[in-house]
C-alpha cells in the first residue's frame, strides 16, 4: 500500500516555500523619500521655521506621527500635530500628483511576482489617501493587499502593519519575504518575524545577523527573496 504521507524531504521543502512578499512604498518602489523633505521643508517654511538637514536622517521612514511629532519639538512651531500632518499630507499629495518615479528594478520585480501568482502586499507608514495616488504609478493589480499607516494603531518599527498582512493573507510571517529601505522598517519586518531584504535609500541599514542588504531592487528577484525562505530553514536539496 503507498503512503499517502509526504516524504521528510517533500514536507521539509513545502515548509521552506515562500508563500508571500511585503513591500514598503517610499524609497523602496518609489523614489519619493526627498519628496517627503521637501514637502516637510516647505510646510515648515511657511510656518516661519527653516529645517535643518540633520533633521532629514531621524524623520525618514517613520510614520507621519512620529516624523512631525519630532519637528513640532525640534522647531517649536506653533501648529498642532494633527493640523501640522494635514498640511503635510496635502503638500507631498500635490508633489506625487505629478507622477512618482519608480526605484530601479521595481517595476521588473513587480512583473514578476504578479506573473509567478505569487502574493505581493504593499506595507507601508504614509496615510492610505497618499497610497491610493501612487497606486496609479504601480498598478493597483499588482498588489493582492495594502496596508497604510492609518490602518493600525501601531505602525512601524511595530510589527503590527506585517503581522496584519500576514493574518489577512493567511500566511506564516515566518515565511514572507519582507523588502524594506530604511532601519525602521526593516526592524519591523524584523520583530514580525519575517525574512528581510534591505534597499538602503536616503540613510544606511547596518549589517545584522539574519538580515540581507542589496544595494539595489535591481538585485532582487523571485529565486532570490526563495532562497531567503530556504536558507532560513536550513533544507538541502
Amino acid at each position: 500500500m503507498t503512503s499517502s504521507i509526504p516524504a521528510v524531504g517533500t514536507r521539509s521543502a513545502e515548509a521552506a516555500t515562500l508563500q508571500a512578499v511585503f513591500l514598503d512604498l517610499d524609497g523602496t518602489l518609489v523614489d519619493t523619500e526627498g519628496f517627503w523633505w521637501e514637502a516637510e521643508a516647505e510646510v515648515f517654511a511657511r510656518l516661519g521655521h527653516t529645517l535643518d538637514d540633520r533633521h532629514r536622517e531621524v524623520v525618514v521612514g517613520g510614520p507621519m506621527s512620529r516624523s512631525a511629532g519630532y519637528l513640532l519639538r525640534e522647531t517649536g512651531a506653533d501648529i498642532g500635530l494633527t493640523e501640522l500632518s494635514t498640511l503635510l499630507n496635502e503638500a507631498f499629495v500635490a508633489r506625487i500628483g505629478r507622477g512618482v518615479p519608480l526605484m530601479p528594478g521595481a517595476r521588473r520585480l513587480l512583473s514578476e511576482l504578479a506573473a509567478h501568482r505569487l502574493p505581493a502586499a504593499l506595507v507601508s507608514a504614509s496615510h492610505r489617501t497618499v497610497i491610493e495616488q501612487m497606486l496609479h504609478s504601480l498598478g493597483p493589480e499588482n498588489f493582492a493587499l495594502v496596508v497604510a499607516g492609518d490602518d493600525l494603531m501601531r505602525t512601524k518599527p511595530h510589527p503590527d502593519p506585517y503581522l496584519t498582512a500576514a493574518a489577512r493573507l493567511g500566511v506564516d510571517p515566518a515565511r514572507c519575504a519582507v523588502v524594506e529601505d530604511t532601519l525602521t522598517g526593516v526592524r519591523a519586518g524584523e520583530a514580525a518575524g519575517c525574512r528581510v531584504v534591505a534597499v538602503p535609500s536616503v540613510t544606511p541599514v547596518p549589517a545584522a545577523p539574519g538580515r540581507t542588504v542589496v544595494r539595489s531592487l535591481e538585485e532582487v528577484d523571485l529565486p532570490f527573496l526563495q532562497a531567503l525562505i530556504t536558507e532560513s530553514r536550513g533544507v538541502v536539496h
